[in-house]
């Protein structure tokens, strides 16, 4: 059982890397399309994608943390931690 235990542990460690890092990627990446002004329209687009998946992904994290929670035989699984500073909302 502490196998499973930490391996859901380390996927949430993944997990929240990667929700953390995608917008700021998609963002990188509309601003180099509005610094070389090839498509206005593109580009805030995809700014509002990076904040759209950033709130997203705050919700899908929270819903994991709790259901490893669960996983691991805490009952009292609801969290009262807000996740939106992981975020940088």
């Amino acid at each position: 059982m502490e196998q499973e235990d930490n391996l859901l542990d380390e996927l949430l460690r993944n997990i929240s890397g990667l929700l953390h890092e995608y917008p700021k990627v998609i963002e990188r990446r509309a601003a180099v399309i509005h610094a070389e002004g090839k498509d206005p329209e593109l580009a805030d687009k995809l700014f509002k994608a990076a904040d759209t998946m950033r709130d997203s992904g705050n919700l899908y994290l929270t819903w994991a943390k709790h259901f490893a929670a669960l996983a691991e035989g805490n009952t009292d699984a609801s969290s009262d931690e807000d996740e939106t500073e992981d975020f940088d909302i």
